[in-house]
């Protein structure tokens, strides 16, 4: 069933064909919205259709799809597995009464985790609609998610890395080096993840494996993963490749997923797969999951609803598999979904807030594209904001340039930045281990070995050919 929404202002009648129009117009402004033809006309507009939302009862979202239960199974997943005897705790609230509730006082992290499974994304997107930047990161600060394989990642006053070597010809020696370098820096403990530049078994496989023979030799408490499609992981898992985390792209449309060759089954089978290695030494969460704003457009397969909303509706997604990580890449598919750094850091805020109010463990790849009107004090303003609302994990690249994919993002020393000005520290298993190895020579500043660590001297002489 849809409903019409009208708000009346003065002598003018503003109207709404439905929900997801309503709560495409509320959305603060971005280009992606503005490209599919579904953005507010005028800033007036906006507020008027925030102003509407506000009034839009919670139950609402249960009764009104904004994708078809019958032809979507992320609908059929979000409404069948919604808990109503936890809804009891909210359904008498509207969006603006939610985000009244959210930011109250009496409102604690435990009641959020008792609600959590009554919250859909499409009330999680429509609560950020109407919501500040400051609103967003004090509910996302209560909402701390804790996960585990070989160290715990997303304890309160902690911040993980992922240290990422990519390489554009998959160069063992640069590969390596950057692993090295990363890990001097105290990066790597969320996972040290490759993006192939050739993506096959084989090719994965064997970045599988350099990976896992430096982990192995240096006894890091951390997890590999390459960042190929699913498939190729499980096929990888079957050639009994040494697999940590299965890696999977995913939007929150089932016609998105198709997009990438994936859907609910495949990765129950990946998760399942992952799970009979039985890897993990403190935990078993074994999935890897990216998301971003504009998949599901750049997939023409957002149906007319706004690419925020989308986004959230992938955290359904990931959160059906118990991921050890998901991260929204929030600037990297370009101006023409995010336009700016203003756009972006209101991206990524709303991002990291949904994901964690529906209890998924949210990182950030706090980046963008150089033909974007950004730049590097725009992603450490989000930095130091992401830090704050108690982001799980960023990137750390090697001068915060990917050389493979051509983005700019998070350096290894923006991470050390980030942990030194708010003291986050390290995944406690990761720290124990950087001091042993003495590359933090104190962990409670994270101060640097001055001099290259004993344990780690002869592999650099190695890789630099000395």
């Amino acid at each position: 069933m849809k409903t019409t929404y009208k708000y009346i202002l003065g002598q003018k009648t503003y109207t709404f064909k439905n929900l997801a129009d309503l709560m495409a117009k509320a959305t603060p402004k971005r280009s992606g919205d503005v490209l599919a033809g579904v953005a507010a006309t005028s800033s007036q507009e906006r507020v008027i259709a925030q102003m509407r939302l506000a009034e839009v009862p919670l139950k609402t979202f249960l009764e009104e799809h904004l994708i078809s239960y019958e032809k979507d199974e992320i609908t059929r997943l979000i409404i069948d597995d919604h808990d109503s005897e936890a809804f009891k705790i909210i359904s008498h609230l509207t969006v603006g009464d939610f985000r009244d509730w959210l930011l109250s006082d009496t409102t604690t992290p435990l009641l959020i985790k008792q609600a959590r499974t009554a919250i859909t994304p499409e009330m999680v997107a429509a609560v950020s609609k109407i919501m500040r930047n400051q609103d967003l990161i004090l509910v996302a600060k209560k909402c701390p998610i804790t996960t585990a394989f070989r160290d715990t990642i997303g304890l309160k006053n902690h911040l993980s890395t992922r240290l990422q070597p990519n390489h554009p010809t998959d160069d063992v020696r640069g590969i390596t080096a950057s692993i090295l370098d990363g890990l001097l820096y105290g990066n790597g403990d969320a996972v040290i993840g490759i993006n192939p530049a050739t993506d096959n078994v084989e090719q994965t496989i064997k970045l599988l494996k350099i990976m896992d023979e430096i982990i192995t030799k240096y006894e890091i408490p951390t997890q590999s993963c390459v960042l190929t499609h699913v498939t190729n992981t499980i096929e990888a898992i079957e050639k009994k490749a040494p697999v940590d985390l299965v890696f999977q792209s995913i939007g929150g449309t089932e016609a998105t997923n198709t997009s990438f060759g994936v859907n609910l089954s495949i990765l129950k089978e990946a998760r399942e797969a992952a799970l009979s290695l039985n890897r993990g030494t403190v935990g078993n969460n074994v999935m890897y999951f990216e998301t971003g704003q504009g998949s599901s457009l750049s997939a023409n397969a957002n149906f007319g609803v706004d690419q925020q909303t989308c986004e959230a509706r992938a955290y359904a997604v990931a959160k059906k598999f118990d991921p050890l990580l998901v991260n929204t890449v929030v600037g990297f598919i370009g101006p023409e979904y995010l336009f700016d750094g203003k756009e972006i850091t209101r991206a990524g805020l709303e991002d990291h807030f949904c994901g964690k109010l529906l209890g998924l463990p949210m990182g950030c790849d706090i980046c963008y594209t150089n033909h974007a009107d950004a730049d590097q004090n725009d992603m450490d303003n989000l930095l130091t904001l992401l830090g704050v609302a108690g982001c799980n994990f960023i990137m750390g690249i090697p001068g915060s340039d990917d050389i493979m994919l051509n983005y700019q993002t998070t350096s290894f020393h923006d991470a050390l930045y980030a942990r030194r000005v708010l003291d986050l520290h390290p995944a406690p298993e990761f720290e124990a281990w950087l001091k042993k190895m003495e590359i933090f020579t104190n962990t409670d500043t994270f101060s640097l070995n001055n001099n290259i660590p004993s344990g780690f001297s002869k592999s650099l002489k190695k890789v630099i050919g000395a």
